[in-house]
């Protein structure tokens, strides 16, 4: 069965700061699908899991406006706008402020759309503590670059414990925010922009807001890699070596981008339907791994897009795991008082995601041989592997 957004429960914060996603459910139901939440007195600031990989980490933040396309869902806006958190390597000793997991104001939107039952301060939220530094010295070499892209309503943080994982490992990493498609997005000028299309998904279809960020990531490649590029440490990024992994939509973004843009090497679906079909003639061999919950077994656009696709490919399923799973979702969900919906705790789906995703572009971007990838590991049970 082919499902849309909405009808996947999130884990926790998706069962829960219910980040159900896509609005066939009205929020009132939403509301009433969650179990009864009390009021949650702030703990001590809770922080991601340590980044795994041999470099500190740093970020920095870009505002992308592409002056020759107007926005898209909300064109009064004028043209299109783009917040991207960069995550790279840092020098050793990075040291200075890390920085923070989201606005304040991001955090209350994402309460108030999804879960608003919740009386847990929106700071609880925006204060998880990360590792990155703040515009940290890069360390030296050229890194490959991959770009995320979050799932429908979810703000380009909840992939942070991905994103700050894979640049320890030896990655530039383009984090994108795709303004009025999530709960809320801040803009330099203090402005947070809401979700203008949160109730309109069945009516526009996943396969436009696909490849509406197609057209996205299009913009973010052109300006870390061009002439003059946006990011004052783009000296670091290989722009031979390009890769995207996104979460829901942002999966299916990937393969869609891929589809229309030959710069991004391989791609990564972490449990999202393929609204946007992929080419029946494939990615021109290029490799595609599609990473999901159980439920994706029945998911018609994953053994459709499976047989179209002509290069290196897996369909890995994670069993215990649902559709939030694969982000900070359960966390968040967890600060918000909500219980988790998947067996899987979070710590253990992060590292899941974390070495499976890694594994793949250390294969395909950095040509480093990855038997993990190659059938089940007695070290990740939850995994099963299906090979062409």
């Amino acid at each position: 069965m082919n499902r849309s957004p909405n009808s996947l429960r999130l884990s926790a914060l998706a069962a829960s700061v219910v980040l159900v996603l896509g609005p066939a459910l009205t929020l009132p139901a939403v509301a009433a699908e969650a179990a009864p939440v009390a009021s949650v007195t702030p703990a001590a600031s809770a922080q991601l899991p340590r980044p795994t990989g041999p470099h500190p980490v740093g970020r920095s933040t870009l505002h992308l406006v592409d002056r020759d396309r107007p926005d898209p869902w909300v064109p009064s806006a004028g043209p299109r706008q783009l917040m991207v958190s960069v995550y790279y390597p840092a020098r050793p000793g990075a040291g200075g402020p890390t920085a923070p997991y989201m606005t304040t104001e991001e955090a209350r939107h994402l309460i108030e759309l999804r879960a608003p039952d919740v009386t847990v301060p929106p700071e609880v939220i925006s204060g998880v503590r990360t590792w990155a530094h703040t515009d940290a010295r890069p360390a030296r070499g050229r890194f490959p670059l991959v770009v995320l892209s979050p799932g429908f309503t979810f703000p380009r943080a909840t992939l942070t414990g991905l994103a700050e994982d894979l640049a320890s490992r030896g990655y530039a990493v383009a984090l994108v925010d795709h303004p009025y498609e999530n709960a809320g997005t801040t803009l330099p000028d203090g402005r947070t922009l809401p979700c203008a299309i949160c109730d309109d998904f069945s009516t526009i279809g996943g396969d436009a807001v696909a490849e509406s960020r197609a057209r996205d990531v299009s913009f973010v490649l052109d300006r870390l890699t061009g002439r003059h590029p946006a990011w004052r440490y783009a000296r670091v990024i290989d722009a031979g070596r390009i890769g995207m992994a996104g979460h829901s939509i942002g999966g299916n973004s990937a393969a869609a981008t891929m589809a229309g843009d030959a710069r991004v090497r391989a791609g990564v679906n972490m449990d999202g339907t393929f609204f946007s079909k992929v080419p029946e003639g494939g990615l021109d061999g290029r490799p595609f791994l599609m990473f999901g919950a159980e439920a994706r077994q029945g998911d018609e656009s994953w053994h459709r897009t499976w047989a179209d696709l002509d290069g290196w490919k897996r369909w890995m399923t994670v069993a215990g795991t649902d559709h939030g799973s694969f982000t900070d979702v359960p966390l968040l969900a967890d600060l918000a008082g909500i219980p988790d919906t998947a067996q899987v705790p979070y710590e253990r789906s992060l590292a899941l995601t974390r070495a499976y995703v890694a594994a793949f572009f250390d294969l395909h971007l950095k040509g480093a041989g990855q038997p993990l990838l190659d059938g089940p590991s007695p070290d990740n049970p939850e995994v099963s592997v299906r090979l062409p």
